[in-house]
């Protein structure tokens, strides 16, 4: 059965909207957007699909950085998007360190959860693309498709994934729209 064209994305941000850093980003000059992934938002806004980032960010949780450094982080991400005529439509994050978890950080499923509500989409009208096993955990708590980038931490993620387990599995955000877009990923996991 051919899968219809979601309203809702749901995108990971570190390794697959910017550059993942094993240090943490911990200032808007460490934020590397990587290439295409502007214009690949870009395609879904355009395509009147909601965008919206779900991302563990516990170096809040540890004192790494403050609210108001993640803020300046997120409005360095959102000029950037802009540039390229992106927007997202919401940046949710879990602070939680993984030892202190509430259900919101990824794998579990609460802020993927709290954007489907948001945007009163239901788990058919849902994709989560992202780069880590607690993304694709996430999905399938979720009840929705997951898509595997290999950039980011993707490649060792697509080495441990359980056989059919991601709807599709692309080198890059761009990669994965033109995918989505085109009707290319059939089923759900």
């Amino acid at each position: 059965m051919q899968r219809t064209i979601p309203r809702l994305v749901l995108l990971d941000r570190d390794g697959v909207l910017n550059q993942d850093r094993t240090d943490y980003v911990k200032s808007p000059d460490e934020l590397v957007v990587l290439p295409g992934a502007p214009q690949a938002v870009a395609r879904l806004n355009r395509a009147g699909i909601r965008v919206a980032v779900v991302s563990n960010q516990s170096a809040v949780g540890r004192g790494i950085i403050s609210q108001a450094g993640l803020d300046a982080i997120h409005a360095s991400l959102a000029a950037q998007l802009a540039r390229h005529g992106a927007t997202l439509d919401a940046l949710l994050f879990a602070p939680d360190v993984p030892d202190r978890a509430t259900d919101r950080r990824k794998p579990g499923p609460g802020m993927l959860l709290e954007a489907m509500a948001r945007f009163h989409a239901s788990p058919a009208d849902s994709v989560m693309i992202g780069d880590q096993p607690t993304d694709a955990e996430a999905a399938r708590r979720a009840g929705i498709g997951f898509i595997l980038l290999r950039s980011g931490k993707g490649r060792a993620t697509e080495a441990a994934l359980a056989p059919g387990r991601a709807l599709g599995v692309f080198d890059d955000l761009a990669g994965a729209v033109a995918a989505l877009l085109d009707g290319q990923l059939a089923g759900r996991p």
